[in-house]
């Protein structure tokens, strides 16, 4: 019987050894479910594994892939969204292997991306599906490389096949390939005692630990939220995960509510622009059948937690009886796993308003809500189980309560180090105060910008991003806040800000699609540049030196969807945005 309190969860070291204890104790409860949308007006179509189930193609798996690769070798990951990539994952970590979370080769502008991830972390043999089996074997063709196909290993391996040793809990689990959003991707590698450790930082923050949730998520698995909020923290407690692919929801973002809805005290996760995604494009038809009253939380992370998006989100859903208490802004990287900070669920969202020149100075200073000029945050709540510190970027020097600095995180889900880039990793991981004694007090530098106010930990930007014009800081993210907000016809959160040089200076550019309920001839160009240029000029005091308007999906984003500034920088110096500027009248500065 799947009974709705799930049992104690004991203190195991490893993921492999929670699955094998579930299927001990809990054999017949369900494990993951994935939600096919086969047809474009599909309902979804669910395949179930139980605890058993799973536990027997892990090791059935497991063993396929201890015949092609030896302990410690590493294993890419190449399959579509699902429970084979479940089983893939765990069961490379149960055969002693390294994992590469990556996905099967075509995936839409990350062509790129995978071949220098699988370049640089030269696994010994792949893992896809029969479905896309020729396509990741004409990829892998010039490699010395053993492609498996999971869902075509036969149940019979498992039965005689014996793990190795229990791994070692401070042994690398899997290689977290960073998003690339400010370097060429970096794998951190992630050892079995940090991803166990920063579930159970989730599961407590979550308020997953006490009582029995639902996983609900449609982040890809090969991210590091997707694959420790639906894989990880569901193994550690023996819990039901329930997925769906991310193109069944961008076609059609109602479904991840209707699974929201038909699943008891359900968790999810997703990006900012998800809710206003949801808000924007669900029906009227489609939310008529929604009940979201039994939502236990809705976690936003992955790139800024704007307070109006989740205004609109609930605004939206009201009627269909979400509590607004469900939004908790999240930080986190891969680099600690992924979690670090959280606002916990009931309570209520955190926002606030400081004063712009303040802020670009360095101080968070307080100020009206209703000021134009005003920056509006949210806050992301307070460490899960680990420690932060807000330091000087030189110097190292913390820095008190209301002064902004580079956020700086401690904690036993901290990475081990980028695999096979020792100085980096001695420059990222092993940061220390200011007296210089990094070997006994080491910090990891995040590169991200934040305070902490009230006991909230505040992002305000990337470290890298800032841009400086006349001695003044800008945050890149503010910028595209208000330029969305200046024109109905702006993609929200699908446009990047950015400086190049010019002769006398800095020169800030604005890329933004259009927004696919217009098309472009449809739109007046001139007014819509104005109207960006005059917004930004008043809340900011900055003169924009380009405005670029560019179809749908034409602006970079990394894996984990983020806009790339820096990709989307080298393209407009390359003249990759030419074309539609000159189409464009009145875009350029």
């Amino acid at each position: 019987m799947d009974s709705r309190r799930p049992p104690l969860a004991p203190a195991c070291r490893t993921l492999p050894e929670y699955v094998r204890h579930w299927a001990e104790t809990a054999p017949d409860r369900r494990a993951f479910t994935f939600v096919d949308h086969p047809a474009p007006h599909s309902r979804g179509v669910h395949r179930t594994l139980t605890w058993r189930r799973l536990d027997l193609r892990v090791r059935a798996l497991a063993a396929e892939l201890a015949k092609e690769a030896e302990p410690g070798a590493r294993v890419a990951l190449l399959c579509p969204q699902g429970t084979d990539y479940v089983t893939a994952f765990l069961a490379a970590l149960t055969a002693g292997l390294v994992a590469v979370p990556l996905y099967p080769p075509g995936l839409p502008g990350h062509g790129d991306r995978l071949s220098t991830v699988l370049a640089d972390a030269r696994p010994a043999a792949v893992v896809t599906t029969s479905r896309d089996l020729d396509g990741v074997r004409a990829l892998c063709a010039r490699e010395p490389v053993r492609v498996v196909a999971a869902d075509l290993v036969p149940d019979a391996a498992a039965p005689d096949w014996r793990a190795p040793a229990a791994a070692d809990a401070g042994g690398t689990a899997y290689l977290q390939y960073t998003s690339g959003s400010t370097r060429t991707p970096a794998g951190v590698e992630i050892t079995h005692a940090n991803v166990v450790a920063n579930a159970r930082q989730a599961l407590a923050a979550y308020g997953a630990d006490t009582r029995p949730v639902t996983f609900v998520g449609w982040l890809p698995l090969y991210h590091d939220m997707g694959l420790v909020l639906s894989v990880a923290a569901p193994v550690v407690r023996g819990l039901l995960s329930v997925l769906m692919d991310p193109a069944a929801f961008l076609h059609e973002p109602a479904r991840w509510l209707r699974l929201l809805a038909a699943h008891p005290h359900a968790l999810s996760a997703a990006p900012n622009f998800a809710y206003d995604y949801c808000a924007s494009t669900v029906t009227d038809a489609q939310r008529a059948e929604l009940r979201l009253d039994g939502v236990a939380a809705l976690i936003n992370g992955s790139e800024p937690v704007r307070p109006g998006t989740a205004d609109r989100f609930h605004t939206a859903f009201a009627a269909q009886g979400l509590s607004p208490d469900t939004h908790c802004p999240s930080y986190g990287l891969a680099e600690a796993t992924v979690f670090v900070s959280a606002a916990r669920p009931g309570d209520p969202l955190r926002r606030f308003a400081l004063d712009r020149d303040a802020l670009a100075a360095g101080k968070a200073l307080p100020a009206r809500p209703d000021d134009p000029r005003a920056v509006l945050l949210a806050g992301c709540g307070s460490p899960a189980g680990q420690r932060i510190r807000v330091a000087d970027p030189a110097t190292g020097a913390e820095l008190p309560e209301g002064e902004v600095g580079e956020i700086r995180v401690q904690g036993p889900n901290v990475g081990r180090g980028y695999w096979n880039q020792e100085s980096t990793t001695r420059e990222v991981f092993g940061a220390g105060p200011a007296d210089g004694t990094a070997g006994r007090d080491r910090w990891l530098r995040t590169g991200d910008l934040g305070t902490v106010l009230d006991g909230q930990l505040v992002v305000t930007g990337r470290l890298k991003d800032l841009i400086v014009v006349d001695g003044r800081n800008h945050y890149p993210q503010d910028v595209e806040g208000t330029a969305q907000d200046a024109h109905p016809a702006v993609r929200r959160d699908r446009l990047a800000t950015f400086a190049v040089a010019g002769e006398a200076g800095e020169r800030v550019v604005v890329v933004a699609e259009h927004a696919r309920t217009a098309r472009l001839d449809e739109i007046d160009v001139p007014a819509l540049v104005g109207a960006v240029r005059a917004a930004v000029s008043v809340r900011h005091g900055l003169r924009l030196a380009d405005v670029v308007l560019v179809p749908p999906g034409t602006v970079p984003r990394t894996s984990s969807g983020k806009v790339s500034r820096a990709l989307t920088r080298t393209r407009y110096l390359e003249g990759a945005y030419t074309p539609t500027a000159d189409s464009a009248p009145g875009s350029a500065g």
